[in-house]
């Protein structure tokens, strides 16, 4: 059993930031990998980010590159997502994900265990 706990969401203008964070609890040792998704309204649930826990190695989907920073800390077992330059468009609740295998930056999106209950994203133009 793992879970997933999101916070850091909330309101902010364009061109702001967010810092979204993952605590983690349980067996999380059997997973490769944490994964940030997203799904606006409407809208299908996207993937936008990853990291390994054992390297820290990472991937960005392109909509988010330059933008979103994910990373983690394996004390902590927690999993961040910086958010900077946010736009309209990345309005979303946010989620969380465990990554059971190396597939990390499969596409369009990798294999998910265990999700947390999500984080509302809003950005006003």
């Amino acid at each position: 059993q793992v879970q997933l706990v999101e916070s850091g969401g909330g309101l902010v203008q364009a061109g702001g930031s967010l810092r979204l964070s993952c605590a983690a609890s349980g067996r999380t040792g059997i997973y490769y990998a944490m994964g940030w998704f997203r799904q606006a309204p409407g809208k299908e649930r996207e993937f936008v980010a990853a990291i390994t826990w054992g390297g820290g190695d990472t991937y960005n989907v392109d909509a988010v590159k330059g933008r979103f920073t994910i990373s983690r800390d394996n004390v902590k077992n927690t999993v961040y997502l910086q958010m900077n330059s946010l736009k309209s468009e990345d309005t979303a609740v946010y989620y969380c994900a465990a990554i059971p295998s190396i597939d990390y930056n499969r596409k369009p999106a990798p294999p998910v265990h265990y999700w947390g209950q999500g984080t509302q994203v809003t950005v006003s133009s």
